[in-house]
């Protein structure tokens, strides 16, 4: 889990606040890599942009279909607080019918445009929030509004049958 904020923090880092390691700890010796480098020290130059590519990149306002939970305070955040119906999709990583509706259901929040959004909760790292919902198998899909439980299935669903549960919840 640790492991996994970290890449999110990273991820989410703005591009101004990435600065380039200090000479003195990113040198490397010449006697472990002598054949591979050319000079003694080298200064890590990998987080600061190269000249080579064009200094501001297109940036696009894509946002993102869903969102892994990384703990308790996370799902209240996010999920609880959140002013858009939350679909939750309980999931395990061993659990092959979770492998193939969570594509599925990325594809019908993905279509909705941004009035839904969808989380992730691995019940593997989630127990809490497995039994506090009531989830006795996966994968578990549950629909909440304004903090509310408002709808859930159990299983495989196919996109026709997925397309109208998300447009159910949203109200269409």
């Amino acid at each position: 889990m640790a492991h996994r904020l970290l890449v999110r923090r990273i991820w989410t880092l703005p591009a101004k606040e990435i600065r380039c390691l200090p000479a003195s700890t990113a040198t490397i010796s010449s006697s472990s890599f002598s054949t591979s480098l050319q000079s003694a020290t080298t200064r890590v130059s990998f987080l600061s942009p190269s000249r080579t590519l064009p200094r501001v990149l297109p940036h696009t306002s894509r946002r993102e279909v869903s969102f892994n939970v990384q703990d308790h305070e996370d799902f209240t955040e996010r999920v609880i607080k959140n002013e858009l119906p939350v679909l939750i999709d309980f999931h395990a990583q061993w659990c092959g019918p979770c492998k193939i509706l969570g594509p599925r259901l990325e594809k019908a929040v993905a279509k909705q445009k941004g009035r839904v959004a969808m989380a992730k909760v691995d019940i593997d790292d989630h127990t809490d929030l497995a039994i506090e919902y009531g989830v006795s198998a996966v994968p578990t899909v549950i629909a909440m509004r304004g903090g509310d439980v408002v709808d859930h299935f159990v299983g495989i669903k196919d996109d026709d049958e997925l397309d109208s549960f998300v447009s159910k919840i949203i109200g269409q």
